[in-house]
């Protein structure tokens, strides 16, 4: 008869004599040097278990940080727009059975801007501005650009301070003034970057002198840039550069106003909508011969649409955690085959179920762990090359950090834990058998 046999068919002790069950003592250091040093023989192994969660959390760290880049980015551009700005444009024309569109019909006026204001309580400010495009030119430097006519209401409306400089005076507003409030983009253009204070430029022929400078506003979410702008006095604009004279005298392009915080958007869009229905004398049959549009709502909608792709993309890269985790609990499993006679030793010298339990958890939440640094110090390269090289906005946030290095810990107990459970139960005798 053989040990083996010996043991197998060895009588149980009397109950009597049998031991009372113990409370399990904490995890042994080792049990954990066990499971270190097991990947450590195998490092190559190691490293391609590790492969799958690195390439998840580095996924992860940079897809969130290009989603959240780009949701700054869009609330950026949507914050310079100004804040609770609704925009009255003039109604469309038909000519030949075709509509063409908002703006092609001169049916709004200064009375227009000024009864909104005067008669709505939500509106704060309304500002009414014409605009063209014109070319803008210094010596030898020119440039083409968009000309504006403006009050001093389109200042508070845009929420636009000024660099350096001043704005329109009421005499200049009053008296078509030969002054003009310029962007960034044309002191960079025509002014080379120096100070335009006080020179004087040509635009469409009519002398202006520059008074002011805009702070920097950047581009809108379609890609305009709002720093490419001469800023004028309405009076200015209409007769001594645009040319709206005649029936065009009192009209304007556009009024933009701003509510007042606290008040509710589409209760002041309806009440605008009223007002100039009455103003136009328009009958309930008759459609508006006006257009408005409410830019927080485009702005909450932009804003939300990049929120839900910042979602999707950490959700499709969370994907590849999940795959990484699949190849832990794979590689896990070839290893309990490889090791069966090695626990069945360790279990027939007094190793208990839970030792094993415990050596194998460990060896897969390591492997997940140190995958997941490695993955958090790809990711921020990642995300800093895109900033760097292709030109996107990135934000690493450390929540996101946190959330993938856990999540990865999280995989390594979620798929190890059936290898290790696996491995505990097998059965010593059997184990010691195996070939």
């Amino acid at each position: 008869m053989t040990a083996l046999d010996a043991l197998k068919t060895a009588p149980a002790p009397p109950a009597a004599a049998a031991a009372p069950p113990q409370i399990p003592a904490a995890i042994s250091w080792d049990v954990i040097r066990i499971a270190v040093d097991v990947l450590r023989v195998h490092p190559l192994r190691s490293g391609l278990t590790m492969l799958g969660i690195i390439i998840g959390v580095a996924a992860v760290i940079t897809m969130v940080a290009v989603g959240a880049g780009a949701h700054r980015l869009v609330s950026e551009q949507i914050k310079s727009l100004g804040s609770n700005l609704i925009i009255v444009f003039s109604g469309t024309t038909t000519a030949g059975g075709a509509r063409i569109g908002a703006g092609s019909r001169p049916s709004i006026t200064e009375e227009d801007a000024a009864a909104l204001a005067r008669e709505v309580p939500a509106i704060e400010v309304a500002g009414p501005t014409v605009r063209g495009g014109a070319q803008a030119v210094l010596g030898n430097q020119n440039w083409g650009t968009t000309v504006m006519g403006v009050t001093l209401d389109y200042f508070t409306a845009r929420e636009w301070n000024l660099a350096s400089g001043r704005v329109f005076t009421s005499e200049e507003l009053n008296g078509a003034g030969k002054v003009a409030v310029v962007g960034q983009t044309i002191v960079e253009r025509l002014f080379d970057g120096g100070d335009p204070l006080g020179q004087t430029i040509r635009v469409r022929n009519s002398p202006v002198t520059v008074i002011g400078v805009l702070e920097r506003k950047g581009q809108t979410t379609q890609g305009q840039d709002q720093d490419d702008v001469v800023l004028v006095p309405l009076s200015t604009a209409k007769k001594r550069i645009l040319g709206w004279s005649g029936t065009r005298a009192r009209s304007v392009g556009g009024i933009l106003v701003k509510v007042r915080d606290g008040f509710d958007m589409k209760e002041a869009e309806a009440e605008m909508r009223e007002l100039l229905r009455q103003r136009h004398r328009l009958t309930a049959r008759d459609e508006d011969d006006f257009t408005l549009r409410n830019l927080t709502e485009i702005a909450e909608t932009r804003e939300a649409s990049s929120r839900i792709l910042a979602l999707l993309l950490a959700a499709v890269a969370s994907v590849s955690l999940l795959v990484g985790g699949i190849g832990i609990m794979n590689i896990m499993l070839v290893s309990v085959t490889e090791r069966t006679r090695e626990i069945g030793l360790r279990m027939a010298v007094g190793a208990r179920r839970r030792d094993i339990l415990v050596q194998f958890l460990i060896e897969a939440v390591t492997l997940a762990l140190v995958g997941g640094l490695i993955g958090i110090g790809l990711g921020i390269g990642a995300s800093m090359a895109i900033a760097a090289f292709a030109g996107w906005p990135t934000l690493i946030e450390v929540d996101a950090i946190l959330l993938a290095f856990f999540f990865s810990g999280a995989v390594g107990v979620f798929f190890g834990f059936y290898p290790a459970r696996k491995a505990s139960r097998l059965d010593p005798i059997e184990a010691l058998r195996y070939e």
